[in-house]
């Protein structure tokens, strides 16, 4: 079974994103239709920079729920169950997995922790216990074979024994809103560091195509401009709320 490394890729965004935002915005404080002014915002008659500010404006204030209608699709693989248990408890967002009972997990990919590839005596018994996984996988498997449980139904079973480490793919979609609550939690550094290396990516991927929003997006602390997390679980990188003038 093949260690393997996290890829993320941008499938998708709803497209002429800042336009889209600019025009939701403008509808909450403008009397008119902003259907007649969307021609002018896709010929450029409306500068990029005016649109950013005039959103940047309105965010200041606490308004951020037209931000919700621009989303964002991305392809992610290489990443563990346990990254993927973690990626589905942000709820406003869609998934697709890809599927243990319906793909056969004999040759399992697995994602290694750095602190264990680090130290020579983790990674051989990690790398040894990955071997028997398989090995266990395949047994438990033709064992169901043989009585007459095929196909799906061996893998569904058989997978029970596959390890957190297990290698899994998933198509994710988030609208901006829920992609700045995810990358304000992600980022942080109390993240998880595999679901931090992928927020990272996917943060870095959103900056390309809408910088006037993800910009300054990140970590709490960053928007804040103070840990929130509190003396007990800070990094340092900020200061705590209570020691700021």
């Amino acid at each position: 079974m093949p260690r393997t490394e996290p890829r993320v890729e941008l499938l998708a965004h709803t497209p002429e994103p800042l336009s889209l935002l600019y025009a939701a915005f403008r509808q909450c404080y403008h009397a008119g239709f902003v259907a007649d002014m969307w021609p002018r915002l896709l010929s450029g008659e409306i500068e990029r920079e005016k649109q950013g500010a005039f959103i940047a404006s309105i965010l200041e204030s606490g308004h951020s729920s037209p931000i919700e209608h621009v989303s964002f699709t991305f392809a992610i693989e290489g990443v563990s169950r346990a990254l993927t248990h973690q990626l589905v408890r942000h709820r406003i967002a869609s998934f697709s997995q890809q599927s243990q009972r319906y793909v056969d997990g004999s040759h399992f990919d697995y994602v290694m922790p750095p602190a264990i590839a680090r130290n020579a005596a983790a990674k051989a018994r990690f790398e040894q216990f990955m071997e028997d996984v398989g090995s266990a996988y395949r047994d438990i498997k033709a064992l169901l074979e043989q009585d007459g449980r095929t196909g799906s139904r061996s893998n569904e079973d058989a997978r029970f024994v596959l390890p957190q480490a297990a290698a899994s793919k998933i198509v994710v979609t988030m609208n901006c809103r829920a992609l700045v609550h995810f990358f304000e939690e992600r980022c942080c550094m109390r993240a998880q560091w595999e679901i931090r290396a992928v927020a990272d990516v996917m943060l870095g991927l959103c900056r390309e195509v809408l910088p006037e929003l993800f910009a300054h997006a990140g970590a709490k602390c960053e928007r804040l401009g103070y840990c929130p997390e509190g003396e007990r679980f800070t990094c340092g990188r900020y200061p705590l709320r209570q020691s700021m003038p």
